[in-house]
């Protein structure tokens, strides 16, 4: 599990370095390239909650075993694709493997380990492994792109998924899949909760591009609200909703979640800060740039490491609560580091908080996000935690890069302005976090969800 979760982190990021080269090769413009990172994100993000309730309803080993290999079809895809358009589909359909193997295999390795030390273990181990695959993603897409080429950076993963496919063939236990009317899936609400942020994504980059026409951005991002307006009317309507009421009416997993996705859009936002410091402003290539960024994949394995052990002892908002804590002043000391025209060493104190933030938020919102989860309704809680982290990640590059990078939008410095607007989401981030109970209460709160 902790190996498919690994390759999937590491696809989210693994482009990014290798961007100029993939435009070069296929003879496509920066603007078009923005959809090979956001293609992959927010179809994977959008269609986790299909893919957790799929989990629920036809069987988790059945559903992991079709969700990686359509992770490993598309990724061959990618790697060989001849045109930007063929690599562009083969983005959408990893995102689309994505979000059906990655509930069934975190309701796996939640239902394995009862609530206590050994989940909060085991959540720890999970949490290091996609921290360390986001950020190897940007160390492997340097070395990789240097030395071997673009299309590496996904063929690369096609042998190890091979490998997770004839794994949990012998080593993930059949279960039963549901039976009755509860087979039916909300395919609508799956397609308006994918449409709605690649609409919005779209609306946000059209507004920032300079020399272009205004309807298209407004037509897009009216769009995107008219699909969120329509997921909420379907959702309300369906006999078998993609969001079932129980999961919305627990008000702390949608504070956990609410405040996910804040803290996943900063942390997002600090990984293309990083890299845009070190090639565009200090003139680092692919390679020297990646390496630059290892000491922050060591501090997220110490820290990751370290986050389930503190979580006995201080709760999970407290926990939560010093993630975004130190996350907004990572923030800060990017955008002083870019005031002062610093060296790329200067960005590593930048770097261990935003490992810290990572680790110790991170674990708390996936363990209170999940609790209380029974055999009938992990996948969707599952699939609810990651999509509202990746979506959560893929707007706050939206919002934070694409109004801090848009020349049209503003005359400032695009750091401050992305650092900024990434640290009013952590402050929202922390409100909600306050309002979440205790360790007692969080207790109490469960065993009274298990009584009813």
């Amino acid at each position: 599990m902790s190996m498919l979760q690994f390759f999937i982190a590491v696809d989210v990021t693994v482009v990014t370095v290798a961007l100029p080269s993939i435009g070069a090769d296929l003879g496509v413009d920066g603007h078009s390239l923005t959809w090979v990172v956001v293609g992959y994100t927010v179809a994977g993000g959008g269609l986790l909650m299909f893919g957790g309730r799929l989990g629920d309803l036809l069987g988790r080993r059945r559903v992991l075993l079709l969700g990686t290999g359509l992770f490993g079809v598309a990724s061959l895809l990618a790697g060989l694709a001849p045109t930007f358009g063929l690599l562009v589909v083969a983005r959408l359909l990893q995102g689309a493997g994505e979000a059906v193997a990655l509930p069934a295999a975190m309701a796996t390795v939640i239902l394995m380990f009862p609530e206590g030390p050994r989940r909060s273990r085991a959540l720890g181990v999970w949490a290091a492994v996609a921290s360390c695959g986001l950020v190897l993603g940007f160390v492997l897409s340097g070395v990789i792109t240097a030395h071997l080429g673009w299309r590496w950076i996904f063929l690369i993963s096609v042998p190890f998924i091979l490998v997770v496919l004839s794994a949990a063939v012998f080593l993930v236990d059949r279960d039963r899949p549901v039976s009755g009317d509860r087979r039916a899936l909300d395919l609508p609400g799956a397609l308006l909760l994918t449409a709605c942020p690649l609409l919005f994504t779209l609306g946000v980059v059209e507004a920032g591009e300079p020399g272009t026409s205004p309807w298209p951005a407004l037509a897009a991002l009216t769009g995107a609200v008219a699909a969120g307006i329509g997921f909420v009317r379907v959702e309300a309507r369906s006999r078998n909703p993609l969001v079932p009421l129980r999961l919305i009416a627990h008000r702390t997993r949608v504070a956990a979640n609410l405040a996910s996705m804040l803290l996943s859009g900063a942390l997002s936002t600090s990984f293309l800060l990083f890299t845009f410091s070190l090639q565009d402003r200090l003139g680092m290539g692919p390679l020297g740039a990646g390496l630059t960024m290892l000491p922050l994949a060591v501090s997220l394995i110490v820290f990751s490491l370290l986050a389930p052990r503190l979580l006995g002892r201080w709760g999970a908002r407290a926990c939560v609560l010093a993630g975004l804590g130190c996350t907004a002043a990572a923030m800060a000391a990017i955008a002083l580091v870019s005031a002062s025209s610093a060296g790329g060493a200067a960005l590593v104190p930048a770097m261990v908080l935003v490992a810290a933030g990572m680790g110790f938020g991170i674990v708390g919102l996936q363990y209170v996000a999940v609790t209380g989860v029974t055999e009938d309704d992990a996948g969707i809680a599952s699939g609810v935690q990651r999509a509202a982290d990746q979506l959560g990640g893929a707007a706050g590059v939206t919002v934070c890069v694409g109004v801090g990078f848009a020349p049209t939008l503003h005359s400032f410095d695009p750091f401050l302005v992305a650092t900024v607007l990434a640290g009013a989401g952590l402050v929202a981030g922390a409100v909600v976090a306050r309002r979440m109970p205790g360790p007692a209460a969080a207790a109490g709160a469960g065993a009274r969800e298990q009584a009813g």
